[in-house]
């Protein structure tokens, strides 16, 4: 089954012309199996854990606005959580925090949580699809790398949902003891608000050391 949604594009030669684009995501890419998508959330963002998911979904699973979840608004990104959390085979999250980034660096990090959310998983994949080019092999379980497979895989677009949606609320709970961040709007993202935060008082305890903290980067998006 492939799932079909529109992406509506502004044109700015003809800014009153609307255009829709045409985008399918893919149910699997072994059919007849438990295939588990993988992805994980806040890998480029100053403090905090890493979070992942791995989420196993129904042959006929569809909902119309699944989708990477950085090309979602909030509102929607919550109401697919609870679908995806309601309606997979299995599910899992985990999180590595920001003290082992530092000590074996993020990309391990970001792998160590996907290995840890498949092993929460109820079900045993006999494949897994992981968003991105790096995974290290987990269990002899077969595994597949897609670049940009957020936007191609249903399985890793739920995936994206929920390490996305439940960093947001750990996020969000650390900024409820550490205000000064502004971590409720920027998640840990290194934005000019995060930045001269850290100048002005210093870092957290939630800070990733082994980044470069004070350092001028390009703003990520979040």
């Amino acid at each position: 089954m492939k799932i079909v949604f529109f992406t509506k594009v502004e044109s700015f030669a003809f800014p009153e012309v609307t255009i829709l684009i045409l985008t399918v995501l893919k149910s699997c890419l072994i059919p007849g199996i438990y295939e588990a998508g993988c992805d994980e959330a806040g890998r480029g963002c100053l403090a905090g854990p890493v979070f992942a998911a791995a989420v196993i979904l129904p042959d006929d699973y569809y909902h119309p606005e699944l989708n990477d979840s950085k090309q979602l608004s909030h509102e929607v990104r919550e109401i697919l959580r609870a679908e995806i959390e309601m309606n997979a085979v299995s599910w899992a999250v985990a999180w590595v925090d920001n003290n082992i980034i530092d000590e074996i660096n993020i990309l391990r990090a970001s792998i160590l949580a996907m290995h840890q959310a498949l092993d929460k998983l109820t079900v045993r994949p006999g494949h897994i699809l992981v968003d991105g080019n790096k995974f290290y092999p987990y269990q002899k379980v077969p595994f597949s790398c897609i670049i940009k497979g957020d936007g191609i895989y249903s399985s890793i677009a739920a995936a994206s949902v929920l390490a996305k949606t439940w960093r947001d609320a750990y996020m969000m709970n650390l900024h409820q003891q550490i205000g000064i961040y502004a971590w409720n709007t920027n998640k840990g993202y290194p934005t000019t608000e995060h930045r001269n935060a850290i100048h002005n008082f210093g870092i957290s305890p939630f800070h990733r050391k082994s980044f470069s903290l004070f350092d001028t980067q390009l703003e990520m998006e979040f």
